[in-house]
Protein backbone atom coordinates (compact mmCIF):
# COMPACT_ATOMS: atom_id res chain seq x y z
CA UNK A 1 0.00 0.00 0.00
CA UNK A 2 1.20 3.49 -0.91
CA UNK A 3 0.24 6.71 0.89
CA UNK A 4 -1.59 9.32 -1.19
CA UNK A 5 -2.95 12.81 -0.66
CA UNK A 6 -6.25 13.55 -2.41
CA UNK A 7 -7.33 17.13 -3.05
CA UNK A 8 -11.09 17.73 -3.18
CA UNK A 9 -11.71 21.48 -3.69
CA UNK A 10 -15.17 22.91 -2.94
CA UNK A 11 -16.57 19.39 -2.99
CA UNK A 12 -19.52 20.06 -0.68
CA UNK A 13 -22.01 22.87 -0.20
CA UNK A 14 -21.96 22.55 3.58
CA UNK A 15 -20.29 20.73 6.46
CA UNK A 16 -23.45 18.56 6.74
CA UNK A 17 -22.98 17.41 3.12
CA UNK A 18 -19.37 16.58 3.93
CA UNK A 19 -20.50 14.56 6.95
CA UNK A 20 -22.77 12.41 4.79
CA UNK A 21 -19.95 11.94 2.27
CA UNK A 22 -17.57 10.89 5.06
CA UNK A 23 -20.02 8.22 6.19
CA UNK A 24 -20.26 6.86 2.62
CA UNK A 25 -16.49 6.99 2.17
CA UNK A 26 -15.75 5.00 5.31
CA UNK A 27 -18.46 2.43 4.58
CA UNK A 28 -17.27 1.82 1.00
CA UNK A 29 -13.61 1.60 2.06
CA UNK A 30 -14.28 -0.72 4.99
CA UNK A 31 -16.99 -2.92 3.45
CA UNK A 32 -16.27 -3.00 -0.29
CA UNK A 33 -12.54 -2.35 -0.66
CA UNK A 34 -10.75 -3.31 2.60
CA UNK A 35 -7.69 -4.71 0.78
CA UNK A 36 -7.34 -1.74 -1.59
CA UNK A 37 -7.93 1.45 0.37
CA UNK A 38 -7.73 2.82 3.90
CA UNK A 39 -8.78 6.33 4.91
CA UNK A 40 -6.27 7.80 7.37
CA UNK A 41 -7.41 11.42 7.94
CA UNK A 42 -8.79 14.51 6.26
CA UNK A 43 -8.30 18.22 6.71
CA UNK A 44 -11.39 20.31 5.98
CA UNK A 45 -10.85 23.45 3.88
CA UNK A 46 -12.97 26.60 4.08
CA UNK A 47 -13.78 27.34 0.44
CA UNK A 48 -15.97 30.43 0.94
CA UNK A 49 -19.71 30.87 0.80
CA UNK A 50 -20.19 28.03 3.26
CA UNK A 51 -18.75 25.37 0.96
CA UNK A 52 -15.95 23.10 2.10
CA UNK A 53 -13.26 21.00 0.47
CA UNK A 54 -10.79 18.51 1.86
CA UNK A 55 -7.23 17.33 1.72
CA UNK A 56 -7.43 13.60 2.46
CA UNK A 57 -4.69 11.15 3.39
CA UNK A 58 -5.27 7.56 2.25
CA UNK A 59 -3.32 4.36 1.92
CA UNK A 60 -4.25 2.64 -1.33
CA UNK A 61 -3.09 -0.07 -3.67
CA UNK A 62 -3.10 2.40 -6.59
CA UNK A 63 -4.50 5.71 -7.86
CA UNK A 64 -7.07 3.64 -9.77
CA UNK A 65 -8.31 2.18 -6.47
CA UNK A 66 -8.75 5.73 -5.15
CA UNK A 67 -10.77 6.69 -8.24
CA UNK A 68 -12.91 3.53 -7.92
CA UNK A 69 -13.54 4.26 -4.24
CA UNK A 70 -14.49 7.86 -5.06
CA UNK A 71 -16.93 6.71 -7.73
CA UNK A 72 -18.57 4.13 -5.45
CA UNK A 73 -18.83 6.67 -2.59
CA UNK A 74 -19.87 9.56 -4.88
CA UNK A 75 -16.87 11.72 -3.95
CA UNK A 76 -15.04 14.32 -6.07
CA UNK A 77 -11.35 13.87 -6.87
CA UNK A 78 -9.45 16.89 -8.16
CA UNK A 79 -5.93 15.57 -7.74
CA UNK A 80 -4.15 12.45 -6.42
CA UNK A 81 -0.55 12.86 -5.27
CA UNK A 82 1.72 10.02 -4.11
CA UNK A 83 3.51 10.71 -0.81
CA UNK A 84 7.20 9.84 -0.79
CA UNK A 85 8.03 10.68 2.83
CA UNK A 86 6.60 12.20 6.01
CA UNK A 87 8.18 14.89 8.18
CA UNK A 88 6.41 15.38 11.50
CA UNK A 89 7.52 18.51 13.32
CA UNK A 90 4.58 18.49 15.75
CA UNK A 91 1.55 16.22 16.01
CA UNK A 92 -1.72 17.46 14.55
CA UNK A 93 -3.48 19.84 16.94
CA UNK A 94 -6.54 18.54 18.74
CA UNK A 95 -9.72 20.00 17.24
CA UNK A 96 -11.63 22.44 19.43
CA UNK A 97 -14.82 20.93 20.84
Amino acid sequence: MQTYVILRRAGWKSPADLGAAADRSKRVADDDMPDDIRWIRSYVLEEGGGSVGTVCVYEASSPEAIRRHAKLADLPVDEIIAVTDTVVVRPDPVAAQ
